[in-house]
């Protein structure tokens, strides 16, 4: 599934994001509630700037899911497997080929980015957001690790429509102040 947004899609990765969205190519896979949850971005910005991370993970159940799983030791596993396991890092680096085949069928040649994809591949795992995403955009079978990742998140769209909780949400885009509160007496 891979199809240019529409000015709705435009919208709802503004609320998904917080900001308004760059850059984005098409939509590479949508949540079941039909939001879209992984997009396409160029590996040249708009202003320049060279952007290897072709594959974006926007909806915030899915990022909130994956957050949680990057705070626990399973990138720690992950790379540890890596280590020992010959099949699965022989796996993984055709992940890491997949996906500079993808971004590189676009036509847009930027050499800073040449041979870097994302998460840490080929040979680590150092973002599991990036990893997620490539493996709901290529669908399963494409990166290992990145399946296995889904597989431990299971239906983050349980979580309910993130465009109707955000909406439901005041919207302050403002940094907070996070300075510790006075105790109470």
């Amino acid at each position: 599934m891979r199809e240019k947004p529409d000015q709705s899609d435009l919208d709802a990765l503004e609320v998904q994001l917080g900001r308004r969205p760059r850059d984005v190519h098409r939509i590479a896979f949508r949540c079941p509630c039909g939001n879209p949850a992984v997009v396409e971005t160029p590996p040249r910005l708009s202003d320049g700037t060279p952007f290897p991370t072709f594959y974006y993970a926007t909806c915030p159940n899915l990022t909130s899911e994956i957050s949680t799983l990057e705070n626990s030791n399973l990138m720690d596993e992950m790379n540890q497997r890596l280590k020992d396991d010959a099949e699965l890092a022989g796996e993984y680096h055709a992940a890491h080929d997949d996906y500079i085949a993808a971004r590189t069928a676009l036509g847009i040649d930027v050499p800073e980015v040449a041979g870097i994809s994302a998460g840490g591949m080929p040979d680590r795992v150092k973002c599991l957001h990036s990893l997620v995403a490539h493996s709901l955009a290529a669908g399963p079978g494409v990166n290992p690790l990145g399946d296995q990742t889904l597989a431990r998140i299971g239906q983050w769209w349980d979580n309910g429509n993130c465009l109707e909780r955000r909406n439901l949400e005041p919207r302050n885009l403002e940094p907070r102040n996070l300075e510790p509160r006075a105790k109470e007496s």
